[in-house]
């Protein structure tokens, strides 16, 4: 009832000094226009979009895996049998190996596409056609670079 009642309120526009002001009724809100239902699952993003999101996913993924190289790190400095344990799990520890492939990933990922970032900030890759570009190229080097990181850690 407070919004049926607002929607049929006039709207009046600020003029300057010495002018009338103009009053202007204001239409009802159309909603046929409107999407009735907003599923983003059937979004197609595109190429670009899906980059930039997956940028912030390895930077969230990068940070949540701090906890883990810090907690390393902490225990291989605390003791030469410290050292050991974090040495025998890096080297013959499947789920450790996996973290820390996937972190590097997550590295590599993270840096290329902000590369990306830096370079389009200094204006170039900002068209449709540049920006499709700059992200295949992120792929393909971020794909390299996961390989490499896989070829090191196993």
């Amino acid at each position: 009832m407070i919004i049926e009642s607002y929607q049929k309120l006039p709207v009046v526009y600020s003029c300057g000094p010495g002018e009338k002001s103009a009053v202007k009724s204001q239409r009802p809100l159309s909603t046929a226009k409107r999407p009735v239902n907003l599923d983003l699952s059937s979004i197609q993003f595109p190429l670009p979009a899906l980059v930039s999101i997956s940028h912030r996913v390895s930077g969230i993924l990068l940070f949540i895996g701090l906890i883990f190289l810090m907690w390393a790190f902490q225990v291989s400095l605390s003791s030469p049998a410290g050292f050991d344990t974090v040495r025998e799990a890096m080297a013959h520890g499947f789920l450790a190996r996996l973290v820390l492939w996937g972190l590097l990933s997550a590295l590599g990922f993270h840096f290329v596409a902000g590369v990306r970032h830096l370079i389009m900030d200094m204006g170039h890759g900002e068209t449709l056609e540049g920006g499709q570009l700059g992200a295949q190229l992120t792929i393909i080097i971020s794909a390299l670079l996961v390989v490499m990181a896989g070829v090191w850690v196993w």
